[in-house]
């Protein structure tokens, strides 16, 4: 191994926590060095809806939102076990965070966005917050390529960036939908000079957008990044205090110390199926994550381990539905796609292998996971499940990565994706024989759910029955935004498996950021953010952006903690 070089902080991991800590120490003076594995940089962050959960924030004036409404929420809707220090010291320095980020000259503003429990006492919808679009080359024609990019999922025609306003405004075909699409494809290609440098959008937008304009941040700061560079252990004196990383590049190994910290913000474990069947009671498989492929491998979470950590919250993933197609012009090889709002449509059911319903199809992702979960605990039918579905919704909405026919009509759908990935049939009961569920229950199902169409009420789930399911509804569909009546031909039906957008939990840490011993005592220069860390929730999904706020705010803990016990805070 190779002699050992100095920084003050090495974060490893480039994602919103990692960057959000070596913003904010290098803001104090201090020298940072971020480590990444991957050969690009930005992490699951650049990859997803770049949201923020900041309760409290008062980016619009004072409307109402408090410490208190949000506490009073947070203890309504967190079932599981939760650390209150924990806890109360994200709802404290999420808005500090905030503040700061805006005070570098990072622009955000409030969605309104319901949280996910809207009935709940303290809920509010303006608490999830967003960044513009960024402009990508503002990060320089060599880095601008190099932040990971956005799946297919979030592009259209697998190229063009869309932001959160288009991207609904298509999903819901809106009116001018059409126009929008001309616009965003004109503008890509008159670009002419972004063309001569990448084939990729200039335009930066949801998580790409947030980390853009970080990383534009960080790097006017002189934080160095290096890519390619896997940790492979953390290093300790004889009094136990992490003194550095030992590190490789392509196998190479070298030794990076740290004067003042180490912070560990390299994600979670959901590529690693020897940690999913150690700590899930379902375990799922790894490619069912929505995540980039092969990237959350638990490296940080072991090497910590390794030295005595202790872990928090383990049991549970941020569930996501999701479901599998071949990637175009490649059926060797599968896509991952999101059908987080999908499955909560009008004209449409999910149902476990039994045929029946076991939730409420419109709820939080979050929630639909956890369902899955409890029902395949219950029943052993579930993971999957089936998306069903009529020509109505065929016509309107995506299933997964199924387009509308208004972009894929099933003329143009592959051949090899049909009673494969995609299942058609004239009747419910022909497509239940396809799917091997018992048709007279799927049927039953079916029949109950077109009368609860013309009610409007769903006595079973309360599908529809709040503002969250109304928000991803059809505004068209009467009575109810989330019902309508499955009954025109041909029927269609995919699987739909319990994705995740990473892991809940992770090394534990104190309100400090600093990781936690088996004896619940700080391991010194130890410190961990993001989903690698246990999170301060429990088991809980408080709303829009519930992963990357906390990983945001204890990212700004941890340097803040490391500056003022390296004495080099600037307040």
């Amino acid at each position: 191994m190779e002699g050992s070089e100095t920084f003050d902080v090495v974060v490893i991991g480039s994602g919103a926590a990692g960057a959000m800590a070596a913003l904010r120490a290098a803001e104090h003076g201090l020298k940072v060095l971020i480590v990444e594995k991957a050969h690009k940089f930005g992490g699951t962050s650049a990859t997803s809806g770049g949201v923020m959960w900041i309760p409290n924030h008062g980016l619009d004036g004072d409307k109402g939102d408090s410490r208190e409404s949000t506490l009073e929420y947070l203890g309504n809707v967190t079932s599981g076990p939760v650390n209150p220090e924990r806890l109360h010291a994200y709802v404290d320095e999420a808005p500090k965070m905030l503040q700061f980020l805006k005070n570098t000259g990072v622009p955000v503003f409030a969605a309104a966005w319901p949280d996910y429990f809207p009935e709940a006492g303290g809920a509010r919808a303006d608490r999830s917050v967003i960044c513009p679009t960024f402009d990508g080359r503002q990060l320089g024609d060599q880095r601008y390529p190099l932040m990971r990019e956005q799946y297919n999922r979030f592009k259209l025609f697998n190229r063009y960036a869309m932001d959160l306003t288009e991207t609904f405004s298509l999903m819901m075909q809106q009116k001018g939908w059409r126009m929008t699409v001309a616009k965003m494809i004109t503008r890509y290609w008159t670009d002419f000079s972004t063309r001569r440098v990448s084939h990729r959008d200039r335009r930066f937008t949801q998580g790409a957008a947030l980390m853009g304009a970080v990383y534009k941040q960080v790097f006017d700061r002189g934080v160095e990044l290096r890519m390619n560079t896997r940790l492979e252990r953390l290093s300790i004196d004889d009094a136990g205090r992490v003194t550095g990383v030992e590190v490789s590049f392509f196998g190479k190994p070298y030794h990076i110390a740290a004067r003042h910290g180490v912070v560990l913000a390299a994600g979670g474990f959901e590529w690693n199926q020897e940690l999913r069947d150690r700590f899930y009671p379902v375990p799922g498989l790894t490619r069912h994550s929505s995540t980039p492929e092969d990237g959350n491998r638990g490296e940080a979470l072991i090497a910590a381990e390794q030295i005595g950590a202790s872990v928090e919250h383990t049991e549970e993933g941020w569930w996501i539905p999701t479901m599998t197609l071949p990637m175009p012009k490649a059926s060797n090889f599968h896509e991952i796609h999101q059908a987080a709002f999908d499955v909560g449509r009008p004209w449409s059911v999910c149902v476990n292998r039994n045929g029946v319903r076991f939730v409420d199809e419109a709820t939080g992702y979050d929630s639909f996971g956890q369902a899955m979960v409890q029902d395949h605990i219950k029943t052993g039918a579930n993971m999957p499940c089936w998306l069903v579905f009529d020509a109505k919704f065929r016509a309107k909405f995506s299933a997964g990565g199924l387009m509308p026919t208004v972009h894929t009509p099933d003329r143009r759908v592959p051949g090899d994706w049909w009673d494969k990935y995609v299942f058609r049939a004239g009747t419910i009961a022909e497509l239940a024989e396809k799917i091997h569920v018992p048709a007279d229950a799927l049927g039953e199902t079916v029949r109950k759910m077109n009368g609860y169409a013309v009610t409007g009420v769903d006595p079973e789930f309360g599908r529809g029955g709040n503002i969250y399911d109304q928000f991803f509804g059809d505004p068209t569909v009467k009575p109810n935004p989330n019902l309508g009546p499955i009954d025109t031909a041909p029927f269609y039906a995919v699987a739909i498996n319990n994705g995740d957008l990473g892991t809940k939990g992770g090394l534990r840490c104190d309100g400090r950021a600093r990781v936690l011993d088996q004896k619940g005592q700080p391991i010194a220069g130890l410190y961990a953010a993001g989903n690698c860390s246990g999170n301060p929730f429990g088991n809980c999904y408080p709303g829009a952006g519930g992963t990357i706020g906390p990983a945001m705010t204890f990212g700004y803990v941890a340097a803040n903690d490391i500056a003022e016990r390296s004495g080099n805070q600037r307040g």
